[in-house]
């Protein structure tokens, strides 16, 4: 293959696959093109959007006040562009009884208030806490939703127990040989070697599974947008590919990686 034209588009590890794959279609039909595709955390997309090492950064947050600050400082004008919706799971090993939790037993779960399985209905076992680290878009927006209630003021934060895991993949690989683990990824990790429970929004007492179709009819509590973003108005190689992403064919990519797919 030559090497051709190539775009960098670095961040977001919760899209990672899926940009992959839209990466690989797109290149089977413009060959002349050479398109890298890395993760590392939403932060990390931004900051090489920043520091103009990438051409399109992967987001599962939108840019934050310093992000937005730092951009104005070197003259940099984010353009955001929402590809796709995600519903985060909460994972726990596939021999854990426990099928479900409220939001309340959620927090409490991740500040440490509840330590013990047996609390929430499952065996007498110390609960073993799976967190992202503070850089990851999927972090930020769980302790945003669940731990903070989506309140602004709020300062709950994770509690130091938490274990902090360098990606969603390592976060699945613990669950699925520890039987006392819990942890949150997105949608797209969930298979048959591990365990989705369903989750009740606040103040209700219906458990909802994440699937498509709840994320997407927002019953599904833990839902969010997945961004893309760039510097201006994308040009030529980015905004074909930005198009292509969004295109019929693209969402349907969207649909085919476990995610939900934005418009109609």
């Amino acid at each position: 293959m030559s090497s051709g034209v190539a775009m960098q588009i670095k961040g977001s590890d919760t899209i990672v696959n899926l940009v992959q794959v839209w990466a690989e279609e797109y290149v089977g039909s413009h060959q002349d093109c050479n398109i890298g595709v890395t993760g590392g955390g939403s932060g990390t997309g931004f900051a090489a959007l920043l520091n103009n090492t990438c051409d399109i950064a992967m987001a599962s947050r939108q840019a934050e006040d310093r992000e937005i600050d730092l951009a104005k400082e070197k003259n940099i004008q984010y353009k955001e562009f929402i590809v796709g919706l995600d519903g985060l799971a909460v994972l726990v090993n596939k021999d854990n009884p426990v099928t479900h939790l409220t939001m309340e037993q959620l927090r409490d779960i991740f500040m440490a208030k509840i330590t013990n399985w047996k609390e929430v209905g499952g065996d007498d076992k110390e609960i073993v806490i799976l967190s992202r680290e503070s850089n990851s878009g999927t972090h930020m927006f769980f302790k945003e939703h669940v731990l903070r209630h989506g309140e602004k003021k709020n300062k709950n934060e994770f509690s130091p127990s938490s274990l902090l895991m360098p990606s969603s993949q390592a976060i699945f690989d613990e669950i699925y040989q520890n039987p006392h683990a819990l942890g949150y990824v997105g949608m797209g990790f969930i298979n048959n070697n591990v365990k989705a429970l369903s989750i009740s929004n606040w103040n209700s007492d219906e458990f909802v599974y994440p699937s498509i179709e709840n994320v997407k009819s927002g019953k599904y509590p833990i839902s969010r947008p997945l961004y893309l973003y760039t510097n201006g108005q994308p040009q030529k190689m980015a905004k074909d590919f930005i198009n292509f992403a969004l295109s019929p064919q693209g969402q349907k990519i969207v649909v085919e990686t476990d995610f939900v797919p934005v418009g109609k």
